[in-house]
């Protein structure tokens, strides 16, 4: 079964080349994306001088050579704009890292181009639009009823799925996945909160679908009754994180609806910002927030979250001597006992992006994936046209990326799909507002399809 592990790997490029034969090119995209995600294993290739070849790598480079192979002209086409800015500073960012510490720039550029350049790029390329967004939002959707089988078993079972297709274990620590009397499923991720992660967006996405009345039927199927067993999938993951940023979700797309409004993501994009300012400036007390979380999770939830806090400390400690540029991949940015071993563990993606590109990474990288969400809901589409069947799964999506975003603060899950959607978002608030009028039939065109219609 191990055997299995390569054939995925490095077939799946050929596999996104037949997606794009199979589909359009949109459609094609969306499904090696997500593809990729849910179902390619836990496994990395070395390449000399470059980064690992693992399951993001993979679907990115296949959709690249089949984009340059099957739809040359939609790279001619793209125009870049000013929102693309923070993301190239990502990007292109661990050069001066690197080199400020004595590395070599080349891997450390190219992975942080593959990681969160290419998929926010192809999302710029191909889902840029309304449509383009209803679309993945769709995507996602059908991904969430796709992992729904593999959840319900891992939730009995434990995580054996990995072992089982793949020959191989991808999560050694059962204790992290036993959660309130059974298994947090992890499947084919790293984790179990991504797994909690994924399916709270995508319950998240299908409830404002069905509430929009944006999609009424799915597969044949009712979309309130597909809503329902993904919404009870979902709390079956067990991830208490989840939940909390699911509810958030909730009162910002029904306060838009009732009270048309985004007031409440703006507050909560507000509190990310204002809390990764006083962290980086090491100015965080987190004792009000222990005390808080105790209270309402009791006192593991509590203790786990202390210690993140009590390591980012020192971390956020030691980035502060290379505030600007960080510490690049030299190890620097970790912190060290007086025998030279390492005490620290780096749990939220900010505090990584912190020690090793300093200032700058974490300015741009958060400014790449927050910006297109508020140029989204306080310039090109306010709260008051979230209920439209055309806005809906776009604002879905943008609450849903800010959610993933306030889960960043807390821990490290690196989602090619957020980047995606980030891109889209970008290229969609990049253009003027498209007219969210539907389109009345002409009058030759009406009455030969009442023509149709009386023939049928």
């Amino acid at each position: 079964m191990v055997a299995l592990i390569p054939l995925a790997m490095f077939g799946f490029i050929p596999a996104v080349f037949y997606l794009f034969v199979r589909f359009p090119a949109q459609r094609a995209v969306i499904i090696s994306f997500v593809a990729a995600w849910l179902f390619l294993p836990q496994a990395s290739y070395p390449i000399p001088s470059l980064p690992p070849y693992t399951k993001i790598s993979a679907a990115c480079y296949g959709i690249l050579l089949g984009t340059l192979i099957y739809d040359t002209a939609r790279l001619t086409s793209f125009k870049p704009g000013w929102l693309d800015v923070p993301m190239v500073i990502y990007c292109l960012c661990p050069i001066v890292s690197q080199v400020s510490n004595g590395g070599s720039p080349i891997s450390p550029t190219v992975n942080q181009i593959v990681t969160w350049g290419l998929p926010y790029f192809l999302g710029r390329l191909y889902v840029g639009s309304l449509d383009g967004l209803r679309q993945l939002a769709i995507g996602i959707f059908a991904g969430g009823l796709a992992y729904i089988p593999f959840t319900l078993v891992e939730g009995v079972r434990g995580p054996i799925l990995h072992q089982m297709i793949y020959g191989v274990n991808a999560f050694e620590d059962w204790g992290q996945a036993r959660r309130m009397g059974g298994w947090r499923p992890v499947v084919f991720m790293q984790h179990g909160l991504m797994v909690g992660l994924w399916m709270m967006t995508a319950a998240l996405i299908a409830v404002w679908l069905w509430q929009t009345g944006t999609l009424k039927k799915f597969m044949g199927r009712n979309i309130k009754t597909l809503v329902i067993i993904l919404t009870i999938a979902f709390f079956l993951c067990r991830s208490t994180g989840a939940y909390s940023l699911f509810a958030m979700a909730l009162i910002v797309l029904f306060s838009a609806k009732w009270f048309r409004t985004s007031l409440p993501l703006l507050l909560i994009i507000g509190y990310i910002v204002f809390y990764l300012y006083i962290a980086a400036a090491g100015q965080f007390s987190s004792k009000e927030a222990i005390d808080f979380i105790t209270q309402i999770f009791g006192e593991e939830r509590a203790g786990s979250l202390k210690f993140r806090f009590d390591m980012e400390e020192i971390l956020g400690e030691k980035a502060r001597q290379r505030f600007m540029f960080g510490w690049g991949d030299s190890g620097g940015n970790r912190v060290y006992n007086e025998y030279g071993q390492d005490i620290s563990v780096t749990d939220s993606l900010w505090i990584i992006a912190f020690g090793i590109n300093g200032a700058v990474g974490l300015v741009s990288l958060f400014s790449s994936l927050l910006l297109p969400v508020i140029v989204f809901c306080v310039f090109k589409y306010p709260a008051r046209t979230w209920s439209n069947p055309k806005v809906a799964p776009a604002a879905a999506l943008g609450v849903a990326l800010t959610m993933y975003v306030f889960d960043c603060v807390l821990n490290a899950m690196t989602n090619p799909i957020f980047a995606l959607i980030a891109g889209g978002i970008s290229g969609l608030v990049l253009k003027a507002p498209e007219s969210l009028k539907s389109k009345k039939i002409s009058s030759p065109a009406r009455r030969q399809s009442l023509v149709h219609q009386k023939s049928g």
